[in-house]
């Protein structure tokens, strides 16, 4: 049966795949990537597959299979040499599959099952260093002598001098699988050729994969380049040097295989082990196949088999996680799986044909992006500036000693924090973290907040709110540059901004690069409100309106030039984000900047109720709904709702209330005051709402609202004394057009989206 199918196959994925996979034209992008390095000659072709549970996989051949002695047109059923796979798709699986049997234990040593390797500290290596590759054995074995046999290679094997001791440094090393193969075969009772076969191929109906392609599949088998003295084609036979010595079966490299066949393989590891019924692994051991079994001081992530994050993990690319898992061979081919979104990719290729001139690590490191793009559930319709850094691979920051400004905010599209994207990447140097108000995780709504060490990374967490709002000289010293990542929300007084500046300040004080990952403005780019007439403060860095209608990375560059802070900035940029946007246009996630910040309708109104509430009056805090409603125990909230209403202000409405805040000003009293309702947000003006707002206030409640108060935030005091002077509203209000004009003209060598 098993014949017959091997036969049919081709047959009847011919005329499957068309009904169940989509055309290329779903996945361009991809489809480009791959033509062109066929059509730079860096590979001759390839077979791609990629899948997401849920989704309609993509599988697609490109290219030739063979250019010599004639070219022939790569299939998806083309057999690859799959070269190092062969460590997690036999090797790992049958040591793990022992283990489970109580047949062997993974901290035993080698010395056990393999009594000839001794000496020289060797008694010391364990099945876990072989798994891990922290043996300290050397890459490979020696080439210079003509031997030959799989007894010879294990003899040599345990001749090899090690280059560091057990468990002291990771060193990827053939000759560590090679010793694992040789362990199941002992413990097992069978070759390792057969024990794959009997145990891992069949039971997961891998019905093309396997160590020595039979004859009648070579016409299938991709070639590899040519060897020994006569130059002869490879194909068929394995690449691996040392394994061809080992008569095409080893433990580090010899199996062919297919993309349909490592399509159910993993599977079977996303499934926890299963797979049509079939258990060939258990949970516990796909997670140790899977899962970093090293220290963290070793400062590289490996399962008991997979790559994790090493100098080896460029499949993994830019977007997938670390957690992600893979394994890559010599010959081109690469798997690489995320349990997180449930996804893989599978591609095979000989790049080694018809000569190896090539590599593929870039085609890896563009491809693992793109794929991470392609499947991901979720595709905002705009980035942030920590996207675009991913995207680039941190290129601006390489080798930097870097001081990362941010707080809970400071996330990609995928929700994965800065700090841990900065912390993981092997081109960063990520030594501090500062937080503003709020701290490190946003929750804190107090007056100060100390300096303490992450528990994720162990770095130290300068706080800049608390004795200190500027980086200090000793803070900074060992820097190279600060980098802010913190989701502004579009006003004035809000406190992260001024944080940003403040940190620019130290940045070119200190003579300190300053990159500012940009991110949207979330309530869009108008302007309203007054231009600072008073003195600045940290809720009023600069002479700017309320409502700015800027982003931070813009606001950096004004900060810039207009403060002469003289600092060595760099904005990485949004992408395609318009100032016409709220939030809600770009898909992104809405996360609370800050612990009464909830709701992007709350941001909106922000600039208008955040206005008054120094002011003796609830702006919300301490209810379900801070900055939505206002009030106070003396506020007629009837007379209130009705004079408000009648200003018909463009844009919003309101509602009497009444409402009983658990925390915050007048905790515990009931309030009476306003629910307000944005009916239209386009045309919304906050500052005019705000100002109308204290002007009511003044005019019905004169001796309990404290309108001075207001000034602590509006930075215009000469309003204030107008309003108290009776003066009417509608004079009060021409006065916004006009500030509004004269910033429009000024900021606009500052903006960086039209």
């Amino acid at each position: 049966m098993t014949r017959l199918f091997r036969l049919l196959f081709p047959i009847l994925l011919g005329q499957i795949l068309p009904a169940i996979l989509p055309g290329a034209t779903d996945l361009p992008e991809i489809d480009a990537l791959i033509e062109e390095q066929v059509e730079k000659k860096i590979i001759p072709g390839a077979v791609l597959h990629i899948e997401r549970f849920g989704s309609p996989p993509f599988q697609k051949a490109y290219g030739a299979r063979a250019l010599l002695p004639k070219e022939e047109k790569n299939t998806v059923d083309t057999l690859y040499d799959t070269a190092s796979l062969t460590k997690v798709l036999v090797t790992a699986p049958a040591i793990l599959q022992l283990a489970e049997q109580k047949l062997l234990n993974l901290e035993e040593t080698v010395f056990r099952h393999i009594p000839e390797f001794k000496g020289d500290s060797r008694e010391a290596i364990t099945i876990h260093h072989l798994l891990t590759h922290t043996s300290g054995l050397p890459p490979g074995l020696p080439l210079g002598n003509d031997w030959a046999g799989s007894s010879t290679a294990i003899q040599l094997a345990c001749k090899q001098p090690l280059r560091r001791e057990p468990g002291a440094q990771f060193i990827y090393s053939d000759i560590n699988y090679i010793l694992l193969g040789e362990i199941a075969q002992r413990v097992a009772g069978k070759p390792l050729e057969q024990y794959a076969q009997d145990h891992i191929f069949t039971p997961l109906r891998m019905c093309d994969t396997g160590y020595r392609p039979l004859q009648e599949d070579l016409s299938r088998v991709a070639p590899t380049d040519h060897t020994g003295p006569n130059q002869t084609l490879v194909r068929g036979t394995v690449h691996d040097p040392t394994a061809r010595r080992m008569d095409g079966v080893a433990g580090h490299a010899g199996v062919f295989s297919t993309v349909g066949d490592l399509v159910r393989f993993a599977r079977m590891l996303l499934n926890q082990g299963k797979l049509d019924g079939v258990q060939v692994l258990s949970p516990e051991s796909v997670a140790l196949l899977s899962r970093n079994q090293l220290p963290k001081e070793l400062g590289n992530q490996r399962g008991y088999g997979m790559d994790i994050h090493t100098g080896y993990s460029s499949p993994r690319g830019n977007l997938y996680p670390v957690g992600s898992f893979g394994h890559t061979g010599f010959t081109g081919p690469t798997l690489w799986i995320d349990a997180e979104s449930q996804s893989f990719y599978i591609l095979l290729t000989n790049r080694n044909h018809p000569h190896l001139k090539s590599s593929v690590v870039p085609l890896r490191r563009k491809l693992g992006t793109l794929v991470a793009e392609s499947v991901s559930p979720y595709k905002p319709k705009v980035l942030n500036g920590i996207d675009h850094l991913l995207r680039q691979n941190f290129k601006p920051l390489h080798k930097l000693k870097v001081g990362l400004i941010t707080n809970h905010t400071g996330r990609d599209a995928r929700s994965i924090a800065t700090i841990d994207l900065l912390y993981e990447s092997r081109n960063v140097d990520l030594r501090a973290l500062f937080s503003p108000e709020h701290g490190i995780r946003g929750t804190l709504d107090v007056a100060n907040i100390d300096n303490s060490i992450d528990p994720v990374t162990g770095l130290p967490v300068y706080s800049l709110y608390g004795k200190t709002r500027k980086p200090t000289p000793e803070q900074l010293a060992g820097l190279d540059a600060l980098v802010f990542d913190i989701q502004d929300i579009g006003s004035r007084y809000y406190t992260y901004l001024s944080t940003m500046g403040n940190c620019m300040e130290a940045a070119a004080e200190q003579k300190k690069k300053f990159f500012v990952l940009d991110r949207i403005n979330p309530i869009g780019g108008n302007v309203n409100g007054f231009l600072l007439e008073d003195k600045e403060s940290f809720v009023r860095y600069h002479n700017i309106p309320i409502r700015h209608g800027m982003t931070a990375g813009e606001l950096a560059t004004m900060f810039n030039m207009e403060k002469h802070i003289h600092a060595d900035l760099m904005v990485i940029p949004l992408q395609n984000w318009r100032r016409e946007y709220f939030q809600d246009h770009t898909n992104l996630p809405w996360r609370n900047p800050s612990p009464n910040m909830r709701s992007l309708t709350q941001a909106i109104l922000y600039p208008a109720v955040g206005m008054i509430e120094f002011c003796k009056v609830s702006v919300g805090r301490g209810t379900d709904a801070p900055f939505e409603r206002l009030g106070a125990p003396w506020i007629h909230h009837l007379v209130l709702a009705q004079e408000f209403n009648a200003l018909q202000l463009p844009g919003i409405s309101a509602l009497p209330i009444e409402f009983t805040p658990n925390s915050s000003k007048f905790a515990g009293q009931l309030c009476h005051g306003l629910n307000l309702h944005i009916t239209d947000r386009s045309t919304f003006r906050p500052v005019d709402t705000g100002l109308s707002l204290a002007w009511l206030l003044q005019k019905l409640h004169p001796e309990d609202f404290d309108l001075e108060k207001a000034n602590t935030l509006l930075g215009y005091s000469k309003i204030l004394d107008q309003i108290s002077e009776g003066v009417a509203l509608e004079e009060l209000l021409k006065l916004i057009p006009q500030q509004e004009a004269a910033f429009q003209e000024r900021r606009k060598p500052y903006l960086l989206y039209k």
